[in-house]
């Protein structure tokens, strides 16, 4: 049997220039299935992404594993230099299949519904990250997303795009983009222990209901270890529930485990993982 992709209406633009195309699964010309392929072209590089994934008909039977060769090659001729494939955590067998075609963790979801308004330590405050703090907030936040970006496997000049491109979409305003929360951590003495960003309408919940996101949470280097990171997400919680959201998410790569197991002890269960292959 002769597995192929076929495509399933013409090719679509894609967020941020990017181009996508909904491909069936084809076995000797009967369709079994159906995948999207995605490229994001940006500053001389184009990662893409796999997703949709689905066998219908026949499972079991290497159909998906070819499915998703055929579609790298797809992203190869789109000029893709990496390929993602997102797998919800209870997808055991999307996990299984990723692995055995050399693809890597690189980061995971995780998302927390509140209730309980939370409070801040004793001697503790926090504050607006406002026009005097941001151009050097924003600084220290684009070159640290960057350093996460390398470390988590991308070449320098990729995460360097990425980095700039993501946090001038993300903050087209700057400290006044709405539905945003950016807020500093202070001690008694008014020394900045670290900093939050959360966008509070990031995406919606299956019913309907608003998800926030954690962009960026970051103990101040000096001051790490002491339970400032448990703080400042507090603080994006109390925010959320001021703003009237009730489910709040976040991305953490997948090496780091203080962050992972920070998270896990705050109650934030994995809902995806994202993980990643180089195209050569």
């Amino acid at each position: 049997m002769t597995t192929t992709l076929r495509p399933d209406g013409a090719e679509e633009a894609a967020a941020n220039k990017g181009r996508t195309r909904r491909w069936h699964i084809m076995v000797n010309g009967h369709p079994v299935g159906g995948l999207r392929t995605t490229a994001w072209p940006r500053d001389g590089f184009c990662p893409g992404e796999i997703g949709e994934l689905e066998v219908t008909e026949g499972r079991r039977r290497g159909r998906g594993t070819v499915a998703v060769l055929a579609a790298e090659e797809v992203l190869r001729s789109w000029g893709c230099t990496r390929v993602d494939v997102t797998v919800p955590a209870e997808a055991a067998a999307g996990l299984q299949l990723a692995h055995a075609l050399g693809y890597t963790e690189r980061m995971r979801n995780m998302i927390k519904p509140l209730a309980e308004l939370p409070q801040l330590p004793t001697g503790l405050t926090d504050r607006r990250i406002g026009p005097e703090q941001y151009p050097d907030w924003e600084r220290a936040a684009v070159e640290g997303y960057r350093q996460e970006l390398i470390d988590s496997g991308l070449g320098a000049a990729e995460a360097t795009a990425k980095s700039e491109h993501d946090h001038r979409h993300a903050l087209p305003a700057g400290p006044d983009t709405p539905d945003t929360v950016l807020r500093q951590l202070l001690d008694a003495d008014g020394n900045v222990l670290g900093c939050i960003w959360v966008a509070l309408r990031q995406a919606t919940m299956p019913d309907g209901r608003p998800l926030a996101w954690v962009m960026l949470v970051e103990a101040a280097p000096e001051h790490r270890g002491r339970g400032h990171g448990r703080t400042l997400m507090r603080i994006a919680e109390r925010e959320c529930l001021a703003a009237g959201v009730h489910d709040l998410g976040l991305n953490v790569f997948a090496d780091n485990g203080v962050a992972i197991r920070l998270y896990e002890s705050l109650g934030y269960r994995v809902t995806r993982r994202v993980l990643s292959k180089p195209l050569l």
